[in-house]
């Protein structure tokens, strides 16, 4: 590998210096890996439109989420239809009535978080390695065999098996997907693309509580139909896969100029007057530059995510994503469904679409605000908004449960659910923004696991806190979340800097001169400099 970087610095060096002029200010930009592409001045919308394949790769890429919202949501779901309790019950209630063990759904949805973490931690060293798109394979050929299992389960172990290898491909997708849109668009809309994610994630969830609902009405017992149409969606992940190019990103740290220049044209088909060489140098500056800081700080290894700046860069990054499960995430999004129905809710089927249909307005406001209003703005007020409600919803299990107390109750789940996606959906940036470029696989696929592990661990209390059977908290649980969830409402607005409109290299420097996260949004860089510089000639 050394071999093939000194050859790749010593063979593009020289050209670097030829594009880029040296004057102070350029100099300057370059010396931090950084240089002007000449499209900073445009506005979002016509960013979108010459960009437009760019864009259109990235939200067709987006899609695959999903994938990952269906499994999610019918995993919190499925649980309350009668069919499939019939066919998966352990227990026995004293009538007579048969239903889910806890210990069963806390296992179910517990392996599911140990698979993503597996397949987080472990995929980025393919993505490093092979590529972005054979991550991609890798990762659909897990959620194939997942769905496969699902379909033929009859039992709960089965059941558990599936479980488990949807999890770890949910979790490959998790840390691949958002960071190869983040490589791939133009930096300019780069959040709103990363929040497609989410985006699509919660669509896919919806059409899960949507097909459970129509069920529940017309056929309460049946329970295969809403697994039989995840073929559907895996049959689409691999037509758009074969179709997207490689990230030209990776290619540069590799060393394959030639193919990153291939790939480069792909994305970029159609710009008016595209310079490729000069956009390919601006990749290979910021290779260069984080080649040469890693060499000087001794963190060229990918553990040294753990370290240092680097260290700073994976906390800020997780931030957002751990929070999620300590206001609530595994008590509304996993176990909704089923914690409507043991707090005495009638239809809690239609209450979860409800709340999905909110969502998804919420996120196609937030994909289109995220990048004016940036990042830092969303993700704190959302979680302020998320840890408010969970503190409101614990007052109501204090007071008698009476029709305006249960109106409430769903005002309220519903206000938390438009803080919650809009913090899942700056998470999901920060995720694939925050790392170097030489780390972003294994720094996005160590932040994503650390918020399934706490996952692990939620998901086998909520069961028991909202089973009427066992704990029976009913709404009391807000209190639990409202106070674990205090010292990451105030981390959140700490630690999270604004990454609006900067690219890899601008976000490299204000991390290296340690400028305060708070501060990052009226810190000048130096592609700002020279491009205040270029409009004074």
């Amino acid at each position: 590998m050394a071999s093939v970087h000194s050859k790749f610095d010593a063979e593009h060096r020289d050209h670097v210096e030829q594009v880029f002029k040296p004057d102070d200010t350029a100099a300057d930009a370059a010396a931090m890996g950084q240089a002007t592409s000449g499209y900073e001045s445009l506005s979002l919308w016509q960013t979108a439109k010459m960009f437009k394949v760019a864009t259109i790769t990235c939200f067709a890429a987006a899609f695959s989420a999903a994938t990952d919202g269906y499994q999610i949501g019918m995993n919190g779901s499925i649980i309350a239809n009668q069919g499939f309790v019939k066919q998966f019950a352990t227990d026995v209630t004293a009538k007579g009535t048969p239903y889910l063990g806890s210990p069963v759904l806390a296992g179910w949805s517990s392996i599911m978080s140990v698979g993503q973490i597996i397949g987080m931690v472990t995929i980025p060293f393919i993505s490093r390695r092979f590529g972005r798109k054979i991550a991609m394979y890798t990762y659909w050929l897990i959620l194939t065999a997942s769905v496969l299992a699902e379909s033929l389960a009859r039992s709960w172990p089965v059941w558990l098996i599936a479980k488990l290898l949807a999890g770890i491909g949910v979790g490959c997708l998790q840390s691949t997907l958002p960071v190869y849109i983040s490589e791939c668009a133009p930096v300019r809309i780069r959040g709103g693309l990363l929040m497609c994610y989410s985006l699509w994630w919660t669509i896919g969830s919806f059409f899960a509580y949507i097909a459970l609902q129509t069920l529940s009405k017309q056929s309460p017992t049946t329970w295969l139909t809403p697994v039989y149409t995840q073929w559907i969606q895996i049959g689409i992940m691999i037509i758009i896969y074969v179709f997207l190019p490689e990230s030209p990103a990776w290619c540069a740290t590799r060393g394959d100029g030639e193919r990153a220049k291939r790939e480069l044209l792909k994305l970029n088909r159609g710009v008016k007057d595209y310079n490729l060489e000069q956009q390919y140098e601006l990749l290979v500056l910021t290779v260069e530059h984080e080649k040469q800081v890693a060499e000087e700080q001794k963190s060229q290894h990918w553990y040294a995510i753990f370290r240092g700046t680097d260290g700073l860069r994976t906390a800020i990054s997780l931030w957002p994503n751990l929070t999620q499960q300590f206001i609530g995430l595994t008590l509304f999004a996993t176990f909704g469904t089923y914690f409507f129905q043991q707090a005495g809710l009638s239809d809690p089927f239609k209450i979860k679409c409800i709340t999905s249909a909110i969502n998804i307005t919420t996120l196609l406001t937030v994909v289109l605000v995220s990048d004016r209003i940036g990042r830092r703005k969303i993700a704190c007020y959302a979680t302020s908004t998320t840890w408010t409600c969970c503190v409101v919803i614990g007052i109501l299990g204090l007071v008698p449960q009476t029709t305006v107390s249960k109106n409430l109750f769903v005002l309220f789940v519903c206000l938390w659910n438009v803080g919650q996606v809009s913090n899942g959906a700056a998470g999901w940036g920060y995720i694939a923004e925050t790392s170097a470029l030489r780390l972003r696989p294994h720094t996005a696929g160590f932040g994503a696991a650390v918020s399934c592990v706490a996952g692990v661990v939620m998901n086998v209390l909520t069961p028991y806190m909202v089973n009427a059977n066992k704990w029976n908290w009913g709404f009391k649980t807000g209190w639990f979340y409202a106070g674990v969830g205090l010292p990451f409402l105030i981390g959140t607005w700490l630690l999270l800097p604004e990454t609006k409109g900067r690219s890899a290299a601008e976000l490299d420097e204000l991390f290296e001169r340690k400028i305060k996260p708070i501060h990052f949004a009226k810190t000048e860089t130096a592609t700002q400099r020279l491009v205040r510089a270029n409009d004074n000639v």
